[in-house]
Order: structure tokens, then sequence, then C-alpha cells
């Protein structure tokens, strides 16, 4: 892994343009996202006692918040061409709002999930994919685009990392419901603050929105992760769902192409899947956030359940995570200036896989707290190395008018990670398919962490270089919805 990219070509990286201003409503939006989907995790039994229900209520509850973000991010991304990115930025944040307050008023398990699992859901559906196709449109080169992604995606990685601590602590010094109580303010400030966000591109209302096509996709995504979760209760049942989930799904691509030979806008083009390159980068991106949630949920639950700790002693030991994640993803320009973005991707899978085996091996020999934080923090570096050139490798394979699509199958594709990393760790957890659950279910995640640098492995050895990105170059043929 010594490759570098090639020396700047043709155009100098732009430091003019938003800035700060445009930058600060869409890292916030990002922030409180990721953390509203880890921030529970050192709830577990503060909600489970408060709730009258079980852990396995409260990872239902993260897991269907997760599911319902990638189940409707397509359809999220699709209608920001139809509504405006301003606009379903806005009322994704209004929509989401409404849920935190719910959700920090729930009398039972049910409420919780309508206002955490399904509002909150949808409405980052709505306003994540304005969130990328903003900081693609208004950074136009490599570099500049490269330290907007890094600020974004820096604080999304902080908010899921540094979720457990802050929720740990407003749940220790108030209650677990001040934690939604937080999330509802601070998306009054991001509304403020994106009051004076400029939309680059005009609303287009006139453009069909294939409804089949997002119920299809939908249903398809749910009964997979679904089927995940029923592992330790039924394994017939499980099977049952998987096969139908992969049913709908090939259902749904056939109708897809229906509608592009019958010249219709489908929900999502068939030639998004063309692209090699892009392909690529989309599994490194549900690997890495499969990582990152599944390692969350995994020590989360751990660290509560069998260890005993309370939600500030479990947050506390995930700063390693923030900490290295942060800084990492903080010099994801310089970092982009120097290494090709295949190179950066494949470090950051190698240091989380390394890390992993650390937690394994450190946790089992001392049954002190501070066991934890050497893997951890190998895990945030290797992660915040990695998210974002994996972003920017997806999005930069296109144009501007396939910016919708593109960053509402990207953001999908991650956030299903999100769903398979909390379903599939907890479930091994939960079900304690062996005496080593834990140990079990990291292992799993060091797996997929092994196959996203496989995957990483074949992409180009100078995957969109400094001089002019895939995105602004010459449009090369393609096939029809290409």
């Amino acid at each position: 892994m010594t490759e570098r990219t090639p020396p700047a070509g043709s155009r100098t990286p732009s430091r003019a343009g938003p800035g700060g201003r445009v930058l600060a409503p869409l890292a916030l939006a990002q922030f409180i996202c990721s953390f509203a989907g880890s921030n529970m995790n050192v709830m577990i039994n503060d909600i489970s006692d408060d709730l009258d229900t079980t852990v396995q209520g409260v990872q239902v509850a993260i897991t269907i918040f997760l599911l319902v973000m990638a189940a409707l991010m397509i359809p999220g991304g699709k209608l920001t061409d139809i509504l405006g990115r301003k606009r379903c930025f806005l009322i994704g944040l209004t929509v989401y709002g409404a849920g935190a307050v719910l959700s920090a008023v729930s009398p039972g398990l049910g409420v919780l999930i309508l206002g955490n699992s399904i509002l909150e859901g949808v409405g980052t559906a709505l306003l994540i994919p304005p969130v990328y196709i903003l900081t693609t449109l208004l950074f136009t080169d490599l570099t500049s685009r490269a330290r907007a992604f890094g600020i974004v995606m820096a604080a999304g990685g902080v908010g899921a990392a540094a979720g457990p601590l802050i929720g740990g602590l407003i749940t220790s010094a108030i209650s677990w419901r001040a934690a939604f109580v937080f999330q509802a303010l601070v998306i009054v400030v991001i509304i403020v603050l994106s009051l004076s966000l400029d939309d680059p591109l005009p609303p287009d209302p006139g453009r069909h929105f294939d409804v089949r096509g997002a119920v299809l996709s939908a249903a398809g995504l749910v009964l997979i992760v679904t089927g995940i979760l029923a592992a330790d209760d039924n394994l017939w049942l499980m099977a049952g769902l998987l096969v139908a989930g992969a049913l709908v799904l090939v259902w749904f691509l056939r109708w897809v192409r229906g509608e592009e030979r019958a010249g219709r806008e489908p929900l999502l083009s068939t030639g998004l899947f063309r692209d090699r390159v892009s392909n690529l980068g989309l599994v490194t991106q549900n690997a890495q956030w499969l990582l990152l949630m599944g390692t969350s949920f995994t020590v989360a639950a751990f660290l509560q359940v069998v260890r005993g700790y309370d939600a500030v002693q479990t947050g506390v030991i995930f700063t390693a995570a923030t900490v290295g994640l942060l800084a990492s993803s903080l010099a994801a320009e310089r970092l982009a200036k120097r290494w090709s973005q295949r190179t950066l991707i494949m470090a950051g899978f190698v240091l989380s896989v390394v890390g992993i085996g650390v937690l394994i091996a450190l946790v089992a020999g001392s049954a002190g707290p501070w066991a934890f934080a050497p893997g951890l923090l190998l895990i945030g570096l290797g992660l915040g190395v990695m998210l974002t050139p994996s972003v920017n490798v997806v999005q930069s394979a296109f144009p501007e008018k396939r910016q919708g699509e593109i960053s509402g199958l990207s953001r999908s594709v991650s956030n299903l990670g999100s769903s398979f990393g909390t379903a599939i760790a907890g479930t091994i957890l939960v079900a304690g398919l062996s005496k080593n659950a834990y140990a079990t279910a990291m292992v799993v995640l060091a797996v997929v962490g092994l196959g996203g640098l496989a995957a990483a492995a074949f992409l180009p050895r100078a995957t969109a270089p400094t001089g002019q990105d895939r995105r602004t170059a010459p449009s090369r043929p393609r096939g029809p919805g290409g």
C-alpha cells in the first residue's frame, strides 16, 4: 500500500465557495443522525427498565430506526430532485424533530418505536441525501470536496462514536429522555442555520416519482433485515423472510427494467450499477458502517449487560474510538493530497480488522475497562481514514443530474450496513449462540472487514485523480438509463 496519487493536474484545488456557511448545518445534520443511531446503545438498561421491556426490545427499536433509513433513503434521494434539495432538507429536519419530541415523552416501547424508529428514520431519509448532493455540487474538485466530505464524515463519525458518551452523560445526569430533547434542540439550531442555504439547482416538480418502485425496494429491505433479527427466535422464519426479501428485490429490479424499456423514469436507474468503481465503493461503504454500528452495539451491550457498567462508564470507554475517528477524518484533505483513495480505504480496513483482533485479545485477558481502549482507537482511526474516500469514489462517479439518485443509493447502502451491523452482532449477543458470544460477534465483524478490504483491493490504483474527477470528466457512452 505505497502507491501515491499523481501530482495535481490542470485544476487548482478550490478554496472558494460557500465554506463554513454551508458546511455547518450539513455537518450538524450528519452528526445528529449518526448520534441517534448509536446513543441508545448506552441506554439499553435504562430504557428497558423504564419502559418495562427487554434488551432485545431496545435492539429492535435501534434496528428499525436504521432499517427505515436504509429502506427510504433511495426514495428520499429521488424526492430531492422533485422538491428541491433545501426544501427536502427542511422537511426532513421537521419530521425528525417531531420524532425526537415524541420519543422523549414515550410511555412505552411502541411509542418509542414510532417516534425514534419511524419518524426520526423518515426524517433522516429526507434530510441526508441533500447533505451529500449539496456537498458534491458545491465543491467541484477532488481536494476541496475531500475537505468538505472530511468535515461532514467527521461529524457523522463523531456522532456515531461519541453518541455513547454524550448519551451516557445526559442519561446519568438527567434521564434517557433528555437525550431526545437534546436531539430536538440541535434540530432547531440546524433549521435556523439552514435558512440561508442556497440550492444550486432548481426543483423539478414535473419529474416522475416511481411509487411502486419505492414500495418494492423498501419492502425487500425490510424483509431481509427482519429475517436477520428473527435468527434468535426461529431459523425457519429467518430463512423464509430472507428468501421473501430477495424475491421482492428481484421483483423491484424487473420493475425498474420494465419502466426503463417503456421510456419512463424508474425510482433507480440500472445505469447506476454499470459503473464498476462506484459498485466497489458502495460495497466498502456498506462494510464500513456495518463495522462501526456493529462494534458500537456489541461493545456497549457487553459492557452494560455482562460487565455491569453504567451509561457514563460505557460512554467514556468509547472516547478512544471517537478520538481516533475524529483525528483521521479531519485529516481527510491532507490524506487525499498524498495518497490514492484506494490506498486510504485499504489502510482503513486493515486498521479496523487489527483493532478488532486487539479488542478480542485484550478483553479476554483483562477485566479492566481500559482493555477496550487500544482496539477501539484503532477501529476509530481505520474508519476515519476510509469513510471520506469511499463516499468520494461513489459521488464523483456520476454527473450532476444523477446526484439525487446516487446519493440516495449511497446512503441507503450505508444505512443498510448499519442495520446489518446492529442486527447481526446484536442477534449473536442476545441469542447467546455460544459461551463466547462477544468474541463470536466481533469475529463476524472482522470477517466483514476482510470482505471490505478485498473489495477495496479491486479499486483502480489512481481513483479520481486530483487533476480531474470523474464527475466532471467528459461522459463516456452508456446504455439505456446509464
